[in-house]
């Protein structure tokens, strides 16, 4: 079987009925006869060719541009009119090449009696020939003659791609036999590919016959198995390279779930089915209606945001950032609404077509196995004993598939049994099996939800069978999860519009929980020490796995989703089986599940008040184990490079010092214990030193010194301190391994504001704070401890190091003045300009015992550090430690602080005075970053 010939779909011509089907009456976009009487009209007599060129670009440019404002115009009023926008393009694409053919074949090479070699037709081939065009996409072009290429179609050929491209066309182009077509299609996929989607645009319409006969009866009918293959191989390496379709700046072309796997299965329902049409396939039983519905409606969705992509930037852009999301949100009309940004709501909704793509993806396969199109998985061949099912199964190609769906339905609990069974074999569900399962979600009604055997297989799912993440993407997906947990919709694709998340709220639960299977299983007993002894010494795993489902199920709402979702915990536990006691601490870590990861991070755990309070909150040891598990998968689900040592010895620091605190009592946690400890750790470590000179050095610090700082860091400062000379500055910095970061060391005399300007100095050498201590002695100097990361989030290698500590130098010398220096560099970057992260100042007299302590919450930068400590210095206010937390464009700067008498900040007037000092600082930064 033949598809009809590619020349029946030739371009329009005058004699030709106008399409019908575009965004905007066709002769308003490009009305050709009229174009066609002007550029003849004008043509030049007798002219060289560059002037021909130039009078028909001239031409031809006007009617281009006024076409693409006319199609943009429309499908602005029309922002989901995406198919026929895609035709509109095309056809503005056709007839520029249309004319442009004219102009070489009648006016540049006319050749009034051409022999049988000389004919030539032009193919529109790849997407150009399926009629989909993006604003910007390229102009994929064939050449075709009969044989080997003559003098006369090469000069038509040079002359027709001069025209095309100085007309700024993108232009793709091939000029081959029919001969060589049928060779290089069988050699390249990608060649066939193109040439699966060939469409005659003008020239010699037998010669595209010959071809389109050609390739349909000596190549492409025999190898439909090798050409399926050869996508899915291709589809598997694209998903690779781009990531997941959960990832949050998705590439809308080639990302999983995007319009290159909704046109992998055009090609192979093409290729294999011999159609266009793809309802064609819902007669034949691949596709049922609802199914090709779906289709219709994830490619009408993709091709809009591709086409409003395009149009964004001004230029081909696939890759859907962040700024571009608020941008092509806004022309699809979407808007805020329910305490969440209009941008979260279209995101929803790609992810939900992207997942819908999916699993359109794994029908059409499964059609394709059924009638040994594609092959069975590779698993199947290497292994040709199935495992054993229960009854009421059947293995079919290597995937766990139903014997009877009648059967099957008569006990509902079957629709929760099958994942179990999935589990329990290792298997993968077989498609079919997914198709009866979601069409018949209703059956998962309250009765099935309060059932007690549906309690104790869902609980089973998450607790009894290794790792629960592969049943709980798969229910998810199919919508079982949002059945038997309802108030888990709501999340359901949810994306948070932020730089910190790198996945959607309900993949980031998934995410979690695989994190937790896998601590459980011992993988990550290195990398994770203290979560792996707390899992192993034993724990509730049913309070802890259905906490980390459940902790950010308030998400998207107008509240505070710890609270939200604490409630909602409170509802949903019980129905899942948990005691009264087991909902009540579930309920508990819900609602305090950030609080561990803002005390680690936001606070300065060497002060003993820290700890001591974190310790009343948790109360016990249970609570203490839960929480520390659940931060710590809840940090490491957010996105790939999210945990790292910083954290991790954060994390690890702020445990063991409160289930101390809780085993051992509060008292133990003070601030004379520990100094006490840190000088005798200090005379061990520098054992070297005379009495005289470790006496020395052991009196001149202050108390806050002793409990501040590890004993490495009382060494180097030791050593720094020694031979110090007025107004001579010591720097030290070394790479601090545990802790993932690099750690500057800085004495100096002391002065009014040295905390502003190290700050001055380590941005102007471009690094990232994470923490600081700074203390001064009782002899008159300062000594201050930075720890800081490179752009990357990274410690400084050992090569950069040299430059940063001259720059630093530099810097604190007044040789380069930091205010000024920094305000070119203190930008932010396109993409991130999207984000609005309102400012939160809070101050803290009760969280120290004798500092007062300022936590602000905005948006960051790279000179954020520096303008509020220059600010504080401003006002004589002391900054004896600051702590910096971040988390994508947000960033929490905490500073422990005393004003000019060394006492807290008790003046309710003075508190207001500097909070609106540091607003009108962080306002000023941000008008600059801006700009």
């Amino acid at each position: 079987m033949t598809l009809p010939p590619a020349a029946s779909q030739a371009a329009a011509s005058e004699s030709e009925t106008l399409p019908d089907n575009l965004i905007a009456p066709a002769a308003e976009i490009f009305d050709l006869p009229a174009v066609r009487g002007t550029l003849f009209a004008g043509m030049p007599k007798g002219a060289p060719e560059t002037d021909v060129r130039k009078h028909t670009v001239k031409t031809l440019r006007a009617a281009f541009d006024a076409g693409r404002v006319k199609v943009a115009e429309a499908f602005a009023a029309e922002p989901f009119g995406s198919r026929r926008t895609t035709r509109s393009y095309t056809w503005i694409t056709d007839c520029i090449v249309h004319l442009a053919f004219e102009v070489a074949t009648e006016v540049l090479h006319r050749l009034p009696n051409p022999t049988e070699s000389e004919r030539l037709s032009v193919l529109s081939v790849g997407g150009y020939g399926r009629g989909e065009m993006a604003p910007f996409s390229d102009v994929d072009l064939l050449f075709l003659t009969p044989y080997k290429i003559t003098p006369w179609a090469e000069s038509v050929i040079e002359s027709m791609l001069y025209i095309l491209w100085d007309l700024r066309l993108k232009v793709g182009h091939s000029s081959r036999t029919v001969r060589d077509c049928l060779r290089l299609g069988a050699e390249d996929f990608t060649i066939r590919t193109a040439m699966l989607e060939s469409r005659f645009l003008t020239g010699d319409a037998g010669l595209a016959e010959d071809l389109d006969r050609t390739l349909w009866n000596d190549l492409f009918n025999a190898t439909a198995r090798e050409f399926v293959e050869a996508k899915l191989a291709e589809r598997d390496a694209r998903h690779d390279k781009q990531g997941q379709r959960y990832m949050v700046e998705p590439n809308v072309k080639e990302g999983k779930g995007g319009l290159r796997d909704l046109q992998s299965m055009f090609w192979m329902i093409k290729y294999v089915h011999h159609t266009d049409d793809v309802s064609q396939l819902v007669t034949t039983g691949v596709f049922r209606p609802e199914e090709y519905e779906t289709f219709v409606q994830a490619e009408r969705f993709l091709w809009a945001v591709r086409c409003h992509l395009h149009l964004a930037a001004g230029r081909a852009n696939e890759l859907l950032s962040f700024d571009m999301q608020v941008e092509v949100a806004s022309r699809l009309g979407y808007n805020d609404r329910g305490g969440r940004r209009a941008v979260e709501w279209f995101m929803q909704d790609y992810f939900r077509h992207a997942t819908s793509v999916g699993d359109l993806t794994r029908i059409l396969l499964t059609s394709l196995e059924a009638d040994h199109t594609k092959g069975a998985p590779l698993i199947q061949r290497l292994f040709h004993r199935p495992p054993q099912v229960k009854d009421g199964y059947k293995v079919v190609h290597n995937r766990l598939a139903i014997t009877d769906d009648a059967a099957f339905l008569s006990d509902k609990l079957n629709l929760l049994r099958v994942f179990e069974e999935g589990l329990r074999t290792g298997l993968l569900i077989h498609p079919d099996a997914m198709r009866l399962v979601k069409a018949n979600l209703h059956l998962i009604d309250n009765a099935f939800r309060e059932d007690d055997e549906a309690r104790t297989l869902f609980l089973d799912l998450l607790l009894k069978h290794g790792n629960p993440e592969r049943a709980l993407r798969r229910m998810n997906e199919l919508g079982v999860l949002s059945a038997f947990i309802p108030e888990f919709a709501p999340i359901v694709a949810m994306m948070q519009f932020n730089m910190y998340h790198h996945y959607t709220v309900d993949e980031h639960i998934i995410q979690c929980i695989w994190n937790l299977s896998e601590i459980e299983h011992g993988n990550l007993t290195e990398e994770l020490p203290v979560a792996s002894t707390i899992l192993k010494e034993g724990i509730n795993r049913r309070v802890l796995y259905v906490a980390l489902l459940l902790h950010d199920i308030g998400k998207g709402r107008n509240e505070d989703h710890s609270i939200l979702g604490a409630r909602i915990a409170r509802t949903v536990a019980p129905r899942l089986g948990l005691s009264k006691s087991e909902s009540a601490t579930v309920e508990w870590l819900v609602r305090y599940h950030l609080l561990m990861s803002d005390m680690a991070q936001k606070r300065d755990i060497a002060d003993p008040r820290t700890v001591r309070g974190f310790a009343k909150a948790v109360q016990t040891r249970e609570r203490l184990d839960l929480l520390c598990v659940l931060t710590v998968c809840d940090i490491r689900g957010v996105g790939p490079d999210t945990w790292n040592n910083w954290k991790a010895a954060l994390i690890r620091a702020l445990y063991r010092q409160t289930r101390r605190a809780l085993e051992g009592g509060m008292e133990a946690l003070n601030r004379e214990n520990r100094g006490t400890e840190a000088r005798q750790n200090l005379r061990e470590a520098l054992s070297d030193w005379d009495t005289l000179a470790l006496a020395a050095e052991t009196s001149r610090h202050y108390d806050p010194y002793w409990q501040g700082l590890h004993v490495t860091a009382h060494v180097v400062f030791a050593r720094l301190l020694r031979d110090l000379k007025d107004n001579e500055i010591a720097i030290d910095i070394h790479p601090d391994e545990d802790r993932d970061a690099t750690r500057a060391c800085f004495a100096l005399q002391d002065h009014p504001g040295i905390f502003s300007r190290l700050t001055g100095a380590l941005a102007l050498s471009g690094a990232n704070v994470v923490d600081a201590r700074t203390f001064t002695t009782k002899d008159g100097y300062a000594t201050a401890a930075f720890w800081i990361q490179d752009a990357e989030g990274s410690p400084y290698e050992d090569t950069r190091i040299p430059r940063l500590r001259d720059t630093i130098r530099k810097t604190l010398m007044g040789e380069v003045v930091a205010r000024e220096a920094m305000k070119p560099k203190d930008k932010l970057k396109k993409r991130e300009k999207a984000f609005k992260v309102p400012t939160h100042i809070t101050f803290d007299n009760d969280g120290s015992e004798i500092f007062t302590i300022i936590e602000v919450d905005t948006r960051d930068r790279p000179g954020l550090l520096f303008d509020l400590a220059r600010t504080l210095a401003g006002l004589n206010i002391y900054v004896a430690s600051a702590v910096i937390a971040t988390y994508g464009e947000q960033v929490v700067d905490t500073f422990y602080v005393k004003d000019m008498f060394g006492l807290k900040l008790h003046s309710k007037v003075k508190r207001d005075q500097i909070e609106k000092k540091l607003r009108s600082a962080i306002e000023e930064g941000a008008e600059r970053a801006r700009g």
